[in-house]
């Protein structure tokens, strides 16, 4: 994938890489999930708030946690290591469902955690057309992000 400096970027180039072998991969079993089309991410935040008496009935907030989901789906795909990976978890339970993930930004920003899959679609459609793979990767504890250098 090129790295964009500036500038607008077309979204097929983010990278999804799931660990193929749970919680327990290593950097070389994180595989590019194949022939994902869409995605989409939700960023919950927990919110405290209270009203003190020095505020006048003004409420003070402050974030006291987050979570996140990717919602993506594509294509079931049949021999791609990323993508039997997910659509094997869709039977499964428990800590069979963990695992871990990456995003590669366009501009070489990244981003990693634990997870959970929770698999919705393994490969159901209409008769013509192409099997679905439908997820959501919920974070499982703090990711990391690491942003690009900066070029100058």
């Amino acid at each position: 994938m090129a790295t964009v400096t500036s500038g607008v970027f077309p979204v097929f180039n983010i990278d999804f890489k799931i660990g193929i072998k749970g919680r327990e991969s290593s950097e070389e079993d994180m595989k590019i999930i194949k022939d994902l089309t869409t995605f989409s991410i939700a960023i919950d935040g927990n919110t405290e708030e209270w009203t003190p008496m020095d505020t006048e009935g003004w409420v003070r907030r402050l974030m006291t946690g987050k979570g996140f989901t990717l919602t993506l789906n594509g294509k079931r795909h049949v021999g791609d290591p990323g993508n039997d990976y997910v659509a094997s978890t869709a039977w499964k339970s428990g800590l069979d469902c963990s695992s871990k993930f990456g995003v590669e930004f366009p501009n070489g920003d990244k981003l990693t955690f634990d997870c959970i899959v929770d698999v919705t679609n393994p490969g159901s459609g209409e008769s013509t057309d192409v099997a679905d793979l439908e997820f959501d990767v919920l974070s499982d504890g703090k990711p990391e992000y690491v942003p690009a250098p900066i070029v100058p």
